[in-house]
């Protein structure tokens, strides 16, 4: 007798309701993904096709067995490295497999704590620089502050002084169109047909390509110029394979620096953007984070060490990501058979993980909705582990992290101890794109005497 794999999964949504609801679903999920959580359970099901099933979970154990236990048997989903990669290229963001191990090993260097402290000098003088712009004593638009002063970190710690401020605007402004565009093509798959026949496609994919011929030009300027410049170019124009001794090729280094780009400023703008109004809608907290700021600057000169001593200011951040994670959802596809949470999957399974919904679920979090920094000091930070996933986790957990950790804290301490933080908006509103990102959220900067 054949043979038979018998396969199980949870409760499966109605594929009608799902279409009757796709435009709203497309345009913010988080409410429905809570709905179907509080219907179904931890993690449901969608069937895609007679063997093709969508799984969505907020269950710790799932997380961690995908991310971490079984990494080996779970990719990043061909919604990812299809999509992404066709205007974002083939960099760690968009790659699996023996590629994404070798690029991973030859940029990582780049990203290790004694080269990030070599940039934190740049680093701050650009925050600095940025937050004297802020407009005072009037409600304003807390994102646009947070994009560009997340931006220029990016750019000036990659180029430093070898692009224009017109050069940058441009490059982010097609970064924006081109991640607005992905979102539709990836939540809205039935509609590919008309977003090919009106020219959409080929008006991103040109974008995209404007962006790459832009980071060309860079890059080859500073090959001829040969000097030396201390940034991040300078760094990945330096790594060398193991076996051959090669460096990347100009298409590698263009690819890694796109992924820089996207991975690297929107997530840490939407994050300095939701701790922001999270202070002011908060004064007890930003308070204290005004006086440890102020202490820990009367104590040390060195960013570094300041960095260091700015635990309460670094707890705050962590507090702000777990209620908005900018990372809000990842997906994995299984290679194989498997077992997850009790359920006999098979291979090629869509598996999405919303963290969103995991940092606030109710049997992992005391009083998850409200903002207390203190769950991330001392003891109590143990019980976020296994729960907490800002930058993912495992073998692709961000590379970027440390990197993105020095420039919060400086930007959220520099911020708070030179302006006073209010706002009026009592709910945030939020569009979950690739990145969860903050919707008309007016924050009015006060300055300090």
């Amino acid at each position: 007798m054949p043979n038979t794999k018998k396969y199980n999964y949870p409760k499966s949504l109605s594929i009608l309701k799902f279409f009757w609801n796709a435009e709203a679903i497309r345009k913010n999920p988080i409410p429905f993904h809570r709905r179907f959580f509080d219907k179904h359970g931890d993690t449901f099901a969608f069937r895609l096709s007679r063997k093709k099933y969508l799984l969505l979970s907020r269950d710790k154990e799932v997380v961690e067995h995908i991310l971490r236990k079984n990494h080996k048997n779970y990719y990043k989903s061909k919604l990812q490295t299809h999509f992404l990669s066709k205007y974002l290229g083939h960099g760690l963001l968009t790659v699996n497999g023996e590629y994404w191990l070798q690029q991973r090993r030859l940029i990582q260097p780049a990203f290790r704590k004694h080269k990030m402290e070599q940039l934190v000098g740049l680093m701050q003088a650009t925050i600095e620089a940025e937050l004297a712009q802020v407009s005072k004593e009037r409600e304003t638009d807390v994102f646009p502050i947070m994009n560009r002063l997340a931006f220029q970190v990016v750019a000036k710690s990659l180029f430093h002084l070898s692009a224009t401020e017109e050069t940058l605007e441009r490059l982010q402004y097609i970064i924006q169109q081109v991640q607005e565009f992905l979102v539709k093509e990836v939540r809205l798959p039935h509609k590919g047909w008309w977003f090919k026949l009106s020219g959409q496609v080929k008006r991103h994919l040109e974008l995209s390509q404007e962006s790459r011929d832009i980071l060309q030009e860079i890059i080859e300027e500073r090959k001829r110029s040969q000097e030396n410049h201390d940034d991040l170019l300078d760094m990945l124009l330096a790594t060398r394979y193991e076996d051959t001794g090669e460096p990347m090729s100009l298409k590698q280094l263009i690819d890694e620096i796109t992924i820089l780009f996207v991975a690297g400023h929107e997530t840490t703008a939407n994050a300095l953007s939701f701790t922001a109004w999270l202070l002011a809608k908060h004064p007890e907290v930003q308070q204290k984070v005004y006086e440890e700021a102020s202490k820990v600057a009367q104590q040390a000169s060195n960013p570094i060490e300041q960095i260091q001593q700015l635990e309460y200011t670094k707890a705050v951040i962590d507090e702000s990501m777990r209620l908005y994670p900018p990372a809000w959802i990842t997906d994995r596809e299984n290679l194989e058979d498997d077992t997850l949470a009790g359920y006999h999957i098979r291979k090629d399974t869509l598996v999405g993980v919303s963290f969103y919904e995991l940092h606030r679920h109710p049997d992992y979090w005391e009083a998850p909705l409200l903002f207390k920094p203190e769950r991330f000091l001392g003891e109590n930070k143990k019980k976020s582990a296994g729960v907490y996933y800002p930058f993912g986790a495992g073998p692709r957990l961000c590379i970027g992290l440390g990197f993105a950790i020095y420039e919060m804290v400086l930007a959220v301490s520099h911020l708070v101890q030179n302006y006073s933080l209010t706002t009026q908006e009592e709910v945030i509103k939020v569009n979950p794109l690739i990145t969860l990102k903050p919707v008309d959220v007016t924050v009015t900067f006060k300055p300090r005497s």
